[in-house]
Parts: structure tokens; sequence; C-alpha cells
């Protein structure tokens, strides 16, 4: 049965009314959510907040081998040590190292460009950090309903974004209602905040239902895999941060590694590959095994066991990709619009600042007795923003890797290294990308 059978037959839907809705419970939405919050406290006003979040609990669903730039943290909750956030491990040393089949040379820290420094940054799991936060926005009163997924967005007759409905429960194998059928609700809100990470589901509805799109260039996108070791004691170094590139990809391929030494003898060992790969045979998941099999990196594993691992998609793009963030009714933020800066292999900061503006917009627009229309006090704030700063300096990087990785090094020292150091932050030049990542992808027979 279609849903519109659905609601002929057990319909309507309940519905619950809110200033906002917020789709997904990652970084990005609690921090929407909390200021917010912080907002209506600090005035003596009320504003009704409800995140949706599709696991079991804030956090269930983050994957992630994260250093985290406490900078946007630091603005959101400027007392979070006293308040527990697990940031426990700052980063102490970078490593960048070059591979080839056999052996590997690591780049001089003086010639590092400034994207790979970590000093002042921590090593965190983005998971537990997750959880913490949604605890932060609980206590503050923000209404979080963990295991409902959004599945579908609702308009209002002109057009603009009405709320989100949560999908049906109770429907059988072959798309039936079974005896334990429930119609999902629909969540009314004056504005709606999507949050759902990359390549959130409504937000490629979003994109393409309001053309948020139209002259950016192409969204560029990378498969993230990432396992957590427990490795030997004698070989674990706390704060360690080991980034590399070359083997085992092939110098045309994009892609890099990581391993984050955390606390308690663990370490984030992460693979990440451009989804814009020519060759069909190759997979992102060998390719994975075999770079720790290279002796610069078995090294650390020999004698350690793997305790978890998983995959994510990463949204990569960076400025040049970046959709419209608002639609009348709503807005983008976090991943679910693509801030990721994949230079510094870092969203999460990125993720809490654009949640920050965005809930600032609509406050404001709450208090003036607005709903359902642009909130473009968010996108002007952006590019007000040190964000928009740090992701102008970036705009080239992924584009770079479309003429081979030896030009794309030399591009990102230039661009990160020489440049900032001439006084330029913004690079002078513009590289756009024209093709979708899936273009790439050639025919077996070739």
């Amino acid at each position: 049965m279609n849903q519109q059978q659905l609601l002929e037959q057990y319909g309507p839907r309940e519905a619950m009314e809110y200033d906002v809705v917020i789709v997904g419970g990652g970084p990005a939405g609690l921090a929407t959510a909390i200021r917010l919050k912080q907002l209506a406290q600090e005035k003596g006003t009320e504003v009704n907040v409800c995140v949706l979040e599709k696991g079991s609990e804030p956090g269930a669903h983050i994957l992630s081998g994260a250093i985290m730039d406490p900078r946007a943290l630091d603005e959101l909750l400027p007392n979070w040590k006293e308040l527990g956030a697990p940031l426990n491990q700052p980063v102490a040393e970078d490593k960048f190292l070059f591979l080839n089949e056999a052996g590997s040379k690591a780049t001089p820290s003086a010639l590092l460009p400034e994207c790979f420094h970590n000093h002042g940054n921590y090593i965190v799991s983005l998971s537990n950090f997750t959880r913490w936060l949604g605890q932060q926005a609980e206590g503050l009163g923000v209404e979080i309903f963990p295991g409902f997924p959004a599945a579908e967005v609702l308009y209002n007759d002109d057009g603009s974004v009405k709320g989100v409905a949560t999908g049906n429960m109770g429907i059988g194998k072959e798309g039936e209602p079974t005896e334990n059928f429930q119609l999902g609700m629909e969540l009314h809100a004056k504005y709606t905040i999507f949050a759902e990470g990359s390549r959130g589901h409504l937000g490629k509805q979003l994109i393409a239902q309001f053309k948020l799109d139209d002259g950016k260039d192409p969204q560029s996108y990378g498969i993230g895999l990432k396992e957590l070791w427990e490795i030997d004691p004698a070989k674990h170094q706390p704060g360690l941060v080991v980034h590399t590139a070359g083997w085992p990809l092939d110098p045309a391929t994009y892609g890099g590694s990581f391993l984050y030494h955390m606390e308690d003898n663990k370490v984030a060992v992460g693979f990440v590959v451009g989804l814009d790969y020519t060759n069909p045979w190759l997979s992102p998941f060998e390719e994975f095994q075999r770079f720790k099999t290279h002796p610069e990196i078995r090294k650390y594993f020999e004698g350690g066991k793997r305790i978890s691992y998983g995959a994510r998609a990463i949204t990569a793009g960076g400025l040049l990709s970046l959709p419209k963030t608002v639609f009348p009714g709503g807005a983008l933020v976090g991943c679910d619009a693509g801030y990721l800066n994949a230079s510094r292999i870092k969203g999460s900061h990125a993720a809490i600042k654009t949640g920050m503006m965005a809930a600032e917009a609509a406050y404001d627009a709450l208090q003036a007795g607005r709903q359902h229309d642009e909130l473009t006090a968010y996108p002007t704030a952006f590019e007000n923003s040190w964000l928009y700063k740090e992701l102008l300096q970036a705009k080239n990087f992924k584009q770079w890797f479309k003429k081979g990785r030896t030009t794309a090094t030399l591009m990102t020292g230039i661009e990160q290294w020489l440049l900032p150091k001439l006084g330029i932050r913004n690079p002078p030049w513009t590289i756009h990308r024209v093709k979708p990542d899936h273009v790439y992808l050639k025919p077996a027979a070739e």
C-alpha cells in the first residue's frame, strides 16, 4: 500500500506543533537546539524545540574518526570542561607520510600546511561527544525523540515547508501493514532545520525541490571506512596523529588515511576514498585492508585487536559546492548542506557553528512574529564568520586532485602553506568542478 492509501484507511496522522523542529540529533542539530534554548533563557522568552533522532539515542548513529577543533564549542558552551565534555586527549604530535609500496617519506613539520596542524585540537569519540551534547540539550528543555526517523517533508499550500512526518511503524516485509501497524506522526513547525548529515535523504529532496544547487559546482563525496583498535600499550602514543597519502591508491585517485591515538590504548584508523574514482574494480574496503599491511602502519596493530568498524559518506565538495542553505520554512545545517572542510578532514566544528548561526536567525525571526519564510540572516552570518574564511582558503582542495596527486600536493602546499606566509588567506584563483563524481567511473571493459 502507498502512503495515500494508508492515510485513507488509517488516517489522519496525529500532529504536534513546535516553534522549531530539528531533523537529526548530531552535532549540528543539537547545537541548533541548544543555541535556541540559550537565547530564549537569556531573553526570558519561550521557544518550543524538538529534535528527531533516528538512532536509539543521540550519538548512536555517529561514526567518525574525529579530531575536534574546539573553536565552535568554545562559543556554544564556554564552560564545556566544567560540564564534563568528553574531550580528554589533546593532540600531541602531527605526522604526515607519503607511502609507496615498501616505504614512506615524512613531510618535515616546518613544511606541513596549516590544515594538517592540530595543535590545540582534541582526538575524540564523536559518538560519546554527541551523547554528551544531547544531555546538555535535554538539560535546557529540548525535547529529543530518539528512534524516530523523519520520513517525509510536509509542505504548506504556498509551497513553504510546514514540518516533517515520521515513518510508519509495523510494516511487513511485503510493504503491507501488520497487526502492529501505527501511522507516523506529523511535526509542524514555524521553521524546520535539517541536520541529517552527509547525503541526508530529505536534504537531497529539498535541494531538488527548491533548486538550491543552481549555479553551484556539483557536490563531491567520499567514503570513509573506520576501525577502532585496542593496541599493545608499548606501541600506544597518546595524542599522536598520523595522516598518509599515496599507496595503495594510484596517483589519480583521491584519498588518504588517518591514525588517531586516543586514550586507553585505543587507536582510530580510517581510510577515505573519493567517489570520483575511475576504476570499477577498485574496492575502497579492500584498499583499506591492504593499507594496514604497510610496514609503517602494521607495526601499530600487531598484537592488538579490532573492537569495532563501520563506514559513512563524507560530503567533500567544500565552499564551491555549497548549496543555498535556506528556503521558505527552513534551513540546512552541517553536513546536510556540505560544510565539511576536506583539507582539514574536519566537519564537527563547522556543524556546531552552522547550527548556532541557523538558531540565531530562527530565534530572531520567531521574536519578530515571522514563520515559514526564508531565514536570510543565516547565510549572511555565515559569510561574515570565521568558518567562511576557513572554507574560502580550502575552496580548491578537492578540485586539484582531478589533476593528479603530485599537482594536488604542490598546490595545497602553495595555497595553505606558502600564501598564508605571504599574508594571502584566500587563493586568488578558483578551480571549478563541472562533472559529478559518478560520471568518472569507466566501464569495466575499459
